[in-house]
């Protein structure tokens, strides 16, 4: 294992014009974490001593993303290798340090992974004064070539563009990453020049003049999945079905059942404890526990919630930010809760909404309850105590207490609070006015016969 210095420069400057988006390419999600965001995170696992991110003018919400690292503003976008060149600045000391390698990244990569970095890193050895990343594509396209010399290790990096019929038959592909000693990639890009199909100053073009002054350049493939770029909508899709894909994975690997992989839908950051079931057609917004043994059932829509062991879900449960389901609880269909907690084996389980509110142990709300937490200016408490009852189609007007034990009549409109071990009772009276029914349709049916005579004659 390597003892040199680290810097990492992450190249974020791309404006993603076939993204069609007026957002910056890299802050497009993948999973519910923006794309830069995923490369920072597996660039982290190297433990770093300097990290900085390109990025374009007037990028202010990369430079947000980003923090708290140091960002680069490239003022012109003259290629890769000028990129690089406007993060020297950022990386201080380390970028003349001997003992300093210089790891380049790329932004719009957020399937990359931290053995891959490290494999890369590891490859630029005493030997090797650089490594690159590369790939074996399916259809090599418009990457760039990875020409190797008898011994394995790279010759030089050819574009696409300007590649020849048979440089373009190779199928090992540059995946836009290398690793250099810090003084050599300076010393290399102050030559690198821009006589090309596109103008530009070339990161790759390093590799040829390296290799020229007698540098050895070693290679390390990953997965074409890994390194995969995202340039456009269908792209991104492709990175979030096999971001997807891994977390399913990972999941089950962990002992989460999941009936129909891949009809669920998980964001970066879930987090389920072993033992719990999920059906089909689950979606997880970011921020969402769950606890050991819980299930969760088809078509729920889970984001900002923790759920503790033993809890039930659902079908059809939204769980907004702010949801906490206690042990044993359960959540039915069409119910909603925000900001809301239920105690252990409480039972909300039909067309109900519980916003702001506490709901204690073993309390059950009835079908069609709702919390009327908002009067139009601000939000309001509903507190439900431990084993209360509410009835169906109850309206409980906060702020307002229901005490512990209590009853509240079905169809009631809860205005005042409801004292411990208490019933309520909040509604019209019931007046029954006998013959009424028959009388009124008597009514109706002679006005009707009335109409059709008087239409008859005209």
């Amino acid at each position: 294992m390597t003892t040199r210095k680290l810097a990492v420069v992450v190249l974020a400057a791309g404006l993603g014009t076939r993204m069609r988006s007026s957002m910056p390419k890299v802050l497009h999600a993948v999973a519910g974490k923006a794309m830069v965001n995923h490369v920072l995170d597996a660039v982290a696992e190297l433990s770093p001593d300097r990290v900085a991110v390109v990025i374009g003018p007037g990028m202010t919400q990369v430079e947000a993303a980003a923090a708290p690292h140091t960002t680069v503003v490239q003022e012109e976008r003259l290629g890769t290798g000028h990129a690089v060149m406007a993060a020297r600045p950022a990386l201080g000391d380390l970028a003349d340090d001997p003992d300093a390698d210089v790891l380049v990244v790329c932004g719009d990569t957020p399937l990359i992974t931290p053995a891959a970095l490290h494999s890369l890193r590891e490859a630029r050895d005493e030997r090797h004064g650089l490594a690159v990343l590369g790939f074996q594509a399916a259809e090599p396209g418009s990457y760039g070539r990875l020409i190797r010399d008898d011994g394995g290790d790279v010759a030089r990096i050819v574009e696409a563009k300007d590649a020849t019929t048979e440089e373009l038959a190779v199928d090992i592909c540059n995946a836009g990453m290398l690793c250099v000693g810090a003084p050599l990639l300076f010393r290399l890009l102050e030559r690198v020049g821009n006589d090309n199909a596109k103008g530009e100053y070339y990161l790759t073009d390093v590799v040829g003049l390296a290799r020229t002054g007698g540098e050895h350049c070693a290679l390390r493939l990953a997965a074409e999945s890994e390194v995969q770029g995202i340039n456009t909508r269908a792209e991104l899709a492709q990175a979030e079905a096999a971001m997807q894909t891994r977390l399913r994975t990972r999941h089950m690997r962990n002992g989460v059942t999941l009936v129909a992989p891949e009809t669920v839908f998980f964001c970066h950051d879930t987090a389920i404890a072993p033992d719990v079931i999920v059906h089909p057609h689950v979606v997880f917004g970011p921020g969402v526990s769950v606890g050991e043994g819980a299930e969760i059932k088809s078509f729920s829509h889970l984001e900002g919630a923790t759920l503790s062991a033993g809890a039930v879900v659902g079908p059809y449960a939204r769980l907004r930010p702010g949801a906490m389901v206690g042990e044993g609880a359960r959540v039915g269909n069409f119910v909603e809760i925000k900001n809301a907690s239920l105690g252990r084996g409480a039972k909300a389980n039909h067309l109900s909404y519980l916003g702001d509110t506490e709901v204690g142990e073993e309390a059950n709300i009835g079908a069609g309850t709702i919390t009327c937490n908002y009067d139009g200016f601000g939000k309001h408490r509903t507190t439900i105590g431990a084993g209360a009852f509410i009835g169906s189609n109850t309206a409980l007007v906060a702020p307002v207490r229901i005490g512990a034990g209590a009853i509240v009549g079905a169809g009631s409109t809860v205005t005042q609070d409801v004292p411990d071990d208490a019933i309520a009772v909040a509604r019209g009276q019931q007046s029954n006015r006998d013959g009424a029914a028959k009388r009124f349709r008597e009514m109706r049916n002679a006005e009707k016969a009335a109409r059709k005579t008087t239409s008859a004659k005209g």
